[in-house]
């Protein structure tokens, strides 16, 4: 399996997965990601202590170890690897532009749901489906020209694709912000 990137200098399968190893870096980019804004080192290390402990406010020390860790390698490391971004002057963390390369191995998929691929998959099948039930002069779908059944299941694919992108990859949704 290959990593898929839209950058020339995209991060390499091992440091991507050197960061998804790591709990704490991955509940930096999932904090990242669910807000539209920057967020500060003690906010961050606040929503992650949360997270760890599940008491809300998280007990003092826990917050400190966590913003320790977060300040001395977490943060670093990511940013290293052009994945955050932080500004010293005003003390916040930003996505930057390699996160699209580790989110698209964050994709979680509950338990009762099924995963993007295997939604592709079911819309190229029904596809398959309809053209061949169509050949084969079924009824009722025999009865609608071939021709609106592709241009259908192609909508389809791209209206699903584009809400993919849309809520998986934030610099997508940027960049969509910006033709506007």
């Amino acid at each position: 399996m290959s990593t898929v990137t839209t950058r020339p200098d995209s991060l390499e399968r091992t440091e991507i997965h050197d960061i998804l190893r790591n709990d704490r870096r991955r509940r930096v980019i999932e904090s990242l990601c669910e807000q539209d804004e920057p967020l500060s080192v003690r906010e961050l290390s606040e929503t992650i202590a949360t997270a760890e402990t599940g008491e809300r406010p998280a007990p003092r020390n826990v917050r400190q170890s966590v913003y320790v860790s977060l300040h001395q390698t977490h943060l670093p490391k990511l940013e290293e690897l052009d994945v955050v971004g932080y500004d010293d002057e005003t003390k916040e963390i930003t996505l930057a532009a390699a996160v699209d390369d580790v989110t698209v191995y964050m994709e979680v998929v509950p338990e009762n749901d099924i995963s993007w691929a295997e939604f592709y998959l079911g819309l190229g099948v029904l596809g398959l489906l309809l053209v061949a039930a169509h050949s084969l002069g079924v009824p009722t779908v025999s009865a609608v020209d071939a021709a609106v059944w592709t241009t259908a299941v192609l909508v389809a694919f791209v209206v699903s694709a584009t809400y993919h992108l849309a809520t998986q990859s934030p610099a997508f949704t940027e960049r969509l912000s910006r033709l506007r």
